[in-house]
């Protein structure tokens, strides 16, 4: 062995040995530092105990003095009891009772309080003092309240024809509201439809004394029901006042009554608080196929006094701080609302709305924290009226005039606008024509696609003038494209692009045809075809009705599900969406056919194509309904087309146009106007050709 590699070996042993001992100063450290730890830890623990020791020893007292304060008195012992403690003194301050715990379930007050209690190891002990020390700040916090922090929550349920509902003494509130006569689309069996829960939403009235408030949805009611429709949720405090919430389901309705009685409030709440809150939040449950639009079509609404009903951006998070006299508000999905109605009005309200786009069974979550008026001298301070129902237009309407009995001023509260039945015009056409009609129909006829085929014929029989006066103009300007061909040959370029319409205007003036004659007929059956696009999509009679291979006429009626997305399409395809299309794109190719300038503008016919395809696009996540009326639509006017070539003989129709033409023929106002406007626009060109010049 070399003197080189002796050196390198010992240089390798002294770095392993270095190596060592720093390893073995760190183990040491580390050691130090956890015995350090569990030294702090255990000092902390004894010092806790011996705080708890000192708290118990102190304390105990106070637990007393709070029990018989805030305790209800009956047989000369007071008595509090909640989730963690059962506690009860006699006028003397002796305290019995238990105070539950994880480790050792219920254990004896006093033995929690006797330090030199064996019954009980330390760690008990501890556990349940710490218990009962929570409970002593919660008896400072809700004093007459106490009393109603614990205890089983008892239900009473109350139902009609319409509604089933379910009360609940945990909150004196609703827990469960659901509609027997709807069914779920989005699940595998079909359920009631669910409209208010407690696992997805509550509602609690802020109550507020001197110097704190008070959640009602702490508190534990005592539940009593006084007859069939009649619950009242109760709060007797031990100084004689009475906190209550009366509610009463209105026989065959959709309404609950929600009145809040009192007596001696003011011994609890003092005179000066003029308002009250009310708090409402829920997350809105998916219950159709089609997400898309009853995502679309969910939001808050809410009326102030003397206005029209208004809402929150259903596209969008969003939120609403209001004041003034808010008349009610409405968590509103595609086909159901629960709406809020005040008796006199909610000062202020904030609203909230935020949707949930990740969660596959919720489309959003809702909250409304409004402020009433209120007295703790009245008797009946305040009265609300629940509804939870259909957004069925007949109903709504109808509930306009029944709430007027649940309301002071008698003014139109307007829930008809929770469907979206289009605004101005198209509106109109769907109250005073389209429901009128449908409802009329469906006296006689329970398949709703049979409905809306005749509903689709009888529209068609309605505008057929319209469609004849157009087919007409489009007739005379067909039989003048051989002159106008000879115009376009005779002033070629566009150097004679003024000559050359003005040549076509007096040919069309001569001949007493007009090329916008045949659009005011198509623009006044437009508001049709859109007042349509807004009725179907909202008509809840559609709802879960079948026609042919659609399941649910309100909803997509799927031809096949992909495993995956196309954008801007979705990730399926409807097939009545799908035959629209298609019949679309014939009725685009005979109708360019019947335009004379179609052939002089080649570049506009892929576009002419494009549109049916977008349609496809477009409707594909709609109503099978209204793409089923856009089909039905379309071939009855395919058959109108050919109806009209075969009864109008463009030979006469020519022959009368060329002899309209030798007669002398006074111009229309309009013709006038655009011929003095063309030889204003030429007189200008040539202006500008001489200054070029």
């Amino acid at each position: 062995m070399d003197k080189n590699t002796v050196t390198g070996l010992l240089l390798i042993a002294a770095l392993l040995f270095g190596f060592m001992m720093c390893n073995n100063r760190e183990k040491e450290k580390q050691a130090q530092q956890a015995v350090q730890s569990e030294q702090k830890q255990a000092a902390a623990d004894k010092a806790q105990n011996a705080e708890i020791l000192q708290v118990d020893s102190a304390f105990a007292a106070s637990v007393s003095k709070a029990v018989l304060a805030y305790g209800t008195t009956e047989n000369g012992r007071t008595s509090v009891c909640t989730d963690a403690i059962s506690l009860s003194a006699d006028s003397t301050g002796n305290l019995t009772g238990t105070i539950a715990t994880a480790a050792a379930g219920s254990v004896s007050v006093n033995a929690v309080l006797d330090n030199n209690d064996k019954s009980i190891t330390p760690q008990v002990r501890t556990q349940a003092a710490a218990t009962l020390k929570a409970e002593l700040q919660n008896l400072h916090k809700y004093r007459s309240f106490a009393n109603f922090l614990g205890g089983a929550s008892e239900t009473i349920r109350i139902n009609n024809k319409k509604i089933d509902v379910t009360f609940s003494s945990k909150g004196g509130m609703i827990q469960k509201v659901v509609l027997p006569g709807y069914k779920t689309e989005t699940t595998q069996t079909p359920t009631d439809i669910c409209l208010f829960d407690a696992a997805t939403g509550s509602y609690e009235f802020e109550i507020e004394t001197a110097d704190q408030r008070i959640s009602t949805a702490a508190l534990n009611f005592r539940a009593k029901q006084l007859d069939d429709t009649t619950v009242l949720m109760s709060l007797p405090l031990n100084d004689g006042a009475v906190f209550s919430v009366k509610y009463t389901v209105v026989p065959d309705d959709y309404i609950v009554r929600m009145d809040i009685i009192q007596s001696d409030m003011q011994k609890v709440i003092p005179a000066n608080r003029s308002t009250m809150r009310l708090k409402w939040n829920q997350t809105m449950m998916r219950n159709e196929v089609g997400r898309t639009f009853e995502e679309r079509n969910s939001a808050i609404y809410y009326k102030f006094d003397n206005e029209s009903p208004d809402d929150l951006d259903a596209n969008a998070d969003d939120d609403e701080s209001l004041s003034g006299n808010i008349k009610w508000i409405a968590f509103k999905n595609q086909f159901f609302s629960s709406v809020l109605v005040a008796k006199s009005h909610f000062d202020t309200a904030d609203l909230n709305s935020v949707s949930l786009k990740k969660d596959p069974k919720a489309l959003k979550k809702l909250s409304a924290d409004a402020t009433f008026a209120y007295s703790s001298a009245d008797s009946t301070p305040a009265s609300f009226a629940f509804f939870f129902g259909p957004n069925s237009y007949p109903l709504l309407s109808d509930l306009d005039d029944t709430m007027l009995a649940y309301t002071t001023d008698g003014e139109d509260l307007e829930f008809s606008k929770l469907v979206p039945l289009g605004w101005g015009i198209f509106g109109w056409i769907n109250r005073f024509i389209v429901i009128p009609v449908f409802h009329f129909l469906n006296g006689f006829i329970s398949n709703y696609g049979i409905i809306i085929l005749i509903l689709t014929i009888l529209l068609k029989i309605v505008l057929f003038p319209l469609s004849y006066k157009s087919f007409k103009s489009q007739a005379k300007m067909r039989v003048l494209a051989p002159e106008i061909k000879e115009i376009n040959d005779k002033y070629p370029g566009q150097e004679n692009a003024m000559k050359r319409q003005q040549e076509t205007m007096s040919l069309y003036s001569k001949a007493g045809a007009s090329p916008f004659s045949g659009c005011l007929p198509m623009l006044l059956q437009m508001p049709f075809l859109i007042a349509m696009f807004w009725f179907f999509p909202s008509a809840i009679e559609l709802r879960g009705q079948s026609f042919l291979w659609a399941h649910d006429l309100s909803a997509p009626d799927y031809l096949f599900t992909l495993p995956f997305s196309i954008p801007f399409l979705g990730n399926h395809l409807s097939l009545f969406c799908l035959l629209m299309t298609v019949v679309n794109i014939i009725y685009t190719r005979i109708n360019m056919q019947n335009q004379p300038s179609s052939s002089a503008m080649p570049g506009m016919k892929w576009m002419m194509y494009l549109m049916p395809l977008m349609f496809l696009f477009f409707f594909n996540d709609y109503a099978s309904a209204l793409s089923y009326y856009y089909f039905v639509s379309l071939l009855i006017t395919i058959l109108q087309t050919y109806a009209f070539r075969w009864f109008i003989d463009e030979k006469k129709v020519r022959a009368q146009m060329l002899e309209n033409a030798k007669k002398p023929r006074k111009k229309s106002g309009l013709m006038a106007r655009l011929e003095a406007a063309q030889k204003r626009q030429e007189q200008m060109m040539r202006e500008q050709q001489k200054r070029r010049r």
